[in-house]
Order: structure tokens, then sequence, then C-alpha cells
């Protein structure tokens, strides 16, 4: 018999069934698709030999005035700055506790931390200075001298604990002295519900101990990351706004500031949703933030103040400034806002704005362009050429002048299986090189990012392709200020190395990956795991391709009617480096569970010809993988030798 062509288009289709789906691959993982044929992802690279303590959820890449380039990378814990293959904690200090004193107790690791009205949460971040201890604890000062540590509980308003890394040799009352720096508090890795009365966790009962659950959402910690110059801007969302000077000589250890030398925002707003900085007046804009600036009491979600142009700490509109605020209308929250063409786009959780500089006397001028199409999350949106695209709770849209709703053949499997209710841990990336929109996104059963879907707006099929996977990231970077996009991947069972936290305890690791480099995962301690990758295919009716493929398709036939014979077929590659493995599976019903022909899966490699392979049935489907390292593919076109084989 002849051989039969099966070509697939691409993309995958989740909407229909898997016989269904005629002409479409139907499920993949690590694949996407170019030039309409399927292929294997490219590798990512550790950039550092360090991993992150926490779960990054926001990178800024940018350039001094001498050319030297960072990347900001904004987690729950920390802001730190990626340079030259090194990270660097600048993360900003609250005010010192100063003259604290501590106790020990024998053979424990728990240290008790004596100061009145410390305000600080379990999970705090702080770094001890000046240290004399006691006499007699079994501990010497340096064991605590100018170290991180993890804040593991409150004892009560006047006392918490930390946790050394080895125990005290006597019980010692409190005494000695020290400071206590605590670090600005970010957030919650993961977003969760509140608790008792909104967002703390403290009752009647005792400090520390739960109250019954409200419906209060408690965010995860996030940044707003823009420049200013060569000024990086860094707020805390719900917080206060800092800056570090790429400029200053002693940039590497210097610590973001609300006072940093020539770029002081000690006059900013104290709790703000999201910021940026205008990028032709450069206006640093406020989104969701406060009323009365300095009072966080008055921060309203739909408040916008932005500040004089080219003065990033003063907001106090005059006669001679460019100063001033606005509140939109439609919704009950800003989320999010990116820079577009000539314009700023601003959403909130239903609607969207334009934000447009128009001069003297208003500044900015504020513009609906569309409704029911809010944003998920603050991270959820992206933008290329002047295009946007984003993640709803009820589906996906882009805007380039009007706002379009993206029909989606994958939408029914996300939204299904998505966590909407952790909306704000959805990251967004552009991978501008293979013209990939990517959203990350946590599945019901994982409390973090963990699955992720693709619109290729470049592929010309249906004015652009879909396809998933499962190698989830929470932030990324496109190719820009360096040649390759760069992402982190978030594991809540490893232990981060960097910065160096004494006592701590679940926090998690972040892996700060270089994309599109060969063909696996490089980590950290230089180690390789294989990136593995499959794409698989509809049901295809044997029958009726036969009939096709013999010009016998004219009047009406029942599909699937004859069994039918494969005997063998012949791979198609258009790149094949290393193996790459085939199976073959048949059905006799649509509705029937597949069963793997036999003599599958089949290795092909670069001088494989033809195989030959003995399997019966009315349906039969294909799939393309690889297993182990240094192995990638691109796939063409499926042909297969079929014949009758009767009724039954």
């Amino acid at each position: 018999m002849a051989l039969i062509d099966f070509k697939v288009l691409p993309g995958i289709d989740k909407q229909d069934t898997t016989s269904g789906a005629e002409n479409r691959w139907v499920d993949c993982d690590n694949t996407r698709f170019r030039y309409g044929l399927p292929e294997k992802v490219g590798g990512w690279s550790s950039l550092v030999t360090d991993t992150i303590v926490g779960v990054a959820r926001r990178q800024f890449a940018f350039v001094d005035l001498d050319g030297n380039r960072y990347i900001a990378i904004g987690t729950d814990k920390f802001l730190l700055i990626y340079f030259e293959g090194q990270l660097y904690d600048v993360t900003p200090l609250k005010t010192t506790l100063a003259s604290c004193t501590i106790a020990t107790v024998n053979n424990s690791a728990v240290c008790s931390i004596t100061k009145a009205s410390h305000n600080l949460s379990a999970g705090d971040i702080v770094l001890l200075d000046s240290v004399t201890l006691p006499v007699g604890t079994g501990y010497s000062n340096s064991d605590f001298e100018d170290k991180l540590f993890q804040v593991t509980s409150i004892t009560s308003a006047s006392v918490f604990t930390i946790t050394q890394s080895s125990n005290a040799t006597a019980t010692v009352s409190t005494g000695g002295s020290l400071s206590v720096k605590p670090y600005e508090t970010v957030g919650p890795a993961e977003q969760s519900y509140g608790y008792g009365w909104g967002i703390d966790t403290w009752s009647s009962g005792k400090w520390g101990e739960a109250a019954s659950a409200s419906d209060v959402s408690l965010e995860p910690g996030l940044w707003s990351l823009s420049n200013f110059g060569q000024v990086l801007v860094a707020t805390i969302a719900n917080g206060k706004t800092f800056t570090w000077n790429a400029g200053d000589a002693a940039r590497l250890t210097t610590r973001a500031s609300t006072t940093t030398s020539g770029f002081s925002t000690s006059a900013n707003p104290t709790a703000t949703r999201v910021t940026l900085v205008s990028p032709t007046t450069r206006h640093l804009i406020h989104l969701g933030t406060e009323t009365t600036i300095g009072d966080p009491t008055t921060q309203d979600d739909m408040f916008i103040r932005f500040s004089d142009q080219e003065d990033i700490n003063d907001y106090t509109p005059t006669a001679i400034n460019s100063a001033g605020s606005q509140r939109l209308q439609d919704g009950t929250k800003i989320i999010g806002s990116l820079k577009a063409k000539e314009t700023i786009l601003v959403w909130t959780d239903n609607a969207l704005y334009t934000m447009k500089f128009i001069g003297a006397p208003f500044t900015f001028g504020f513009e609906q362009v569309g409704t029911n199409c809010g944003l998920i999350g603050k991270n959820a949106a992206i933008e290329i050429d002047g295009a946007a695209f984003w993640m709803s709770n009820n589906g996906f849209f882009m805007f380039d002048g009007t706002v379009k709703s993206l029909p989606c053949s994958v939408e029914d499997y996300v939204y299904d299986q998505a966590d909407t209710t952790k909306g704000q841990q959805i990251c967004a990336g552009i991978n501008n090189l293979f013209t990939e929109v990517t959203w990350y996104y946590p599945s019901t059963s994982s409390d973090y990012n963990d699955q992720y879907v693709v619109f290729n707006y470049g592929e010309p099929m249906r004015g652009g392709v879909w396809y998933i996977g499962t190698e989830a990231r929470t932030s990324w970077i496109d190719a820009s200020v360096y040649p390759k996009p760069s992402a982190t991947k978030f594991s809540d069972s490893a232990t981060g190395t960097f910065p160096v936290i004494v006592g701590e305890d679940g926090l998690g690791q972040t892996t700060l990956f270089e994309h599109e480099v060969g063909t696996d995962q490089v980590n950290a301690n230089g180690s390789t795991t294989t990136v593995t990758s499959f794409v698989k295919s509809y049901d295809f009716d044997l029958q009726a391709k036969q009939k096709d493929a013999q010009g016998k398709s004219s009047g009406p036939t029942i599909a699937g009617e004859n069994f039918l014979a494969m005997r063998r077929f012949v791979p198609d590659f258009k790149d094949l480096q290393g193996n790459a493995k085939v199976t073959l599976a048949v059905k006799r019903y649509p509705q029937q569970s597949e069963t793997t022909t036999a003599l599958s899966p089949f290795t092909i490699n670069s001088s494989t010809e033809k195989k030959d392979t003995r399997a019966r049935g009315r349906f039969v489907n294909i799939k393309i993988e690889n297993t182990d390292v240094s192995e990638s593919w691109r796939f063409g076109t499926l042909r297969i030798d079929i014949q009758p084989d009767g009724k039954r």
C-alpha cells in the first residue's frame, strides 16, 4: 500500500474531543510551534552559583550611564541586584531597634530578644548589629554580629525569638545588648485568605494563634520596579517607595532607601499598589495610593497620584508644576499598569484605562477603553510593539487601540484547572524571538505556579496559536538589556543559599535562569537535568484518511467503520539532535481507552529511514517526545502505510 501523509495544524486544541479536534495536536509540554511545526523548547542555565531565598515575583533590567547592566529582583523577602554573575542584597531597612537584650535556654538553639513594642511578625528578616552577649551562653558575639536571622515566633509585644545554628550551653536570663535592624516587610510567599480582624494573625487567645478565617484576601509580596535614568525605583505593593542609585560608587554595598542622595522618596505616598515612571515625561506615578500622603489609612485603591515632572519627590500641585491626581471609577481596585506606545495602560479589576500626557493644566488625560476585561493579577499583562496582552478572570484579551477578546483553543482547560483566587501570583512574559506570550499560573492542586499557557501571536493560523505546559516560572523578562530572556523558578521544598539567613525555615528556593540556552536545564551547582518534552496528536480516522488518499471520499461514508492495519511509518524530522521517541496508539472507538501499538515507542535518530509496526484499529494518534539529555527535535509530517483489515 502507498504511504499516506498525516499533516497536523499548529497549536493545541483542548476545546474539542481527541477525535473531534480534526487535524490538531491535543496535548504537549515544553513544546513550541514555529513556522507551523512543533519543536522542543530551548534549554535554560542558572546565571549564578547561588540560589535565592524565597520566591521571586518581579524582575527588571536596566543600564547605568557607564553601560553596566543590572537585573533588579523583587522577592517576598528581599530586593536583590544581579550584576556580573553575582547577587547583591540591597533590601531597604526599617528603623533600627536599639538597646535590645537577649536570653538563651540550655541545649536549645532558640534565643529570645526583648524590645518593647518591636512591631515584628513571625517570618520577618532582621539584621543584628553591635552585639554584646551576656556571659555564659556558649555563643560568641561573632555568631550574631552582622548576621541575618528569621523571626521564628512572637512571644509578646515585647519579645520575639530567633534560632541559632547550634544550641546554647546554659540558660541565661535576658541581658547583654544588641541592635536589631528589621528588613522592610514585603508580604506572604503565596496569596491566601486573611484571619480575624482583616489581615493579621493575632487573636485574643495568644500571640500567633490564628483566629477564624475571613473573606479578606492576603495578596502575596509584590514589587513595582522601574527606573528614573540609572536610578532604580522600587515600591513594595501597598507599601513605601525606595530608590537605589546605580551611579553611586559604593552602589553594591548600599541599600535601597527613601533617603537616597539626590533621589529621595521621603515625601512619597507610603501605601501604593503600583508605581511606574512615565516613559517620556518622567513623572513618578502612584496607582491605588493615599489621598493624604503619609497616612496609609487613607489608601484608596482607585486613586492615582503623580509627581512633578523630573521631580520624583514633589506631589503638591501648584500653578507652576505638573503634579496632580485622578480617581478612576470602574472597578474596586487598580490591579496593574504598563507603559505602551504613546500611552500608559491602567487596569482595574473590571476595566482598562489609557493615561496620556496632555500638558497643562491637567497633565494627564484618562479614557476608559474597555469594561468587563479587568486584569487578574498585577504581573499578568505584557506589552510588545504597542500591543498589550493580558489574562483576566474570564478570558484572554489584547489591546492594540481597541480591546479584543482572544479566541483560545485551550481556554476551558486553563480556567478549569487554574486557581484564580491566586491571581496575583500569575506572571506573564514575552519571548519576542519566538513571538510568544506566556502566562505562568498556579493550578488548584498547587500553592505556587506549576502550569503555563502560551499564545504565539506570530503564527498566522487563526491570528495565532495556543499551547500549554508545566515548567512554571514566577517572573520573566525578555531579551533586551541582556541577550537572552531570564526567568525565576521556585521550589518550596528546597533551601536557598543567598542571602545567608541563620535559622531559616520554610522560605523555599528560587533559581535565576537564562533561557534559550542549549537543550537542558543547567542547575546552580553545575549539574544537568533533562528537559523532557512531548507533543501528542488528535485521533486520526484511518478509514477516512485512506479514502481521501485513494480519491474515494465523495459521497456519504461511515467514519471509522472498518479496521485498518498499519505496517510501517516513515518519520519526518526537520531537525533532530540525539534521539526522539515516537509512540503510536490505537482505538476501536473514540471513547475507548487507547492502546499503545506493538513495538512502540520507537526510537528515532537522524539516520532512521522507516519503522515497521504491527497495529490494528479504527483510530490512531502519534506522540513525539524526548526523555534524555542533549536531545532536541522539530517534527514535520507523519507518513503511515495502512490497508483495510475487516470490520471486526
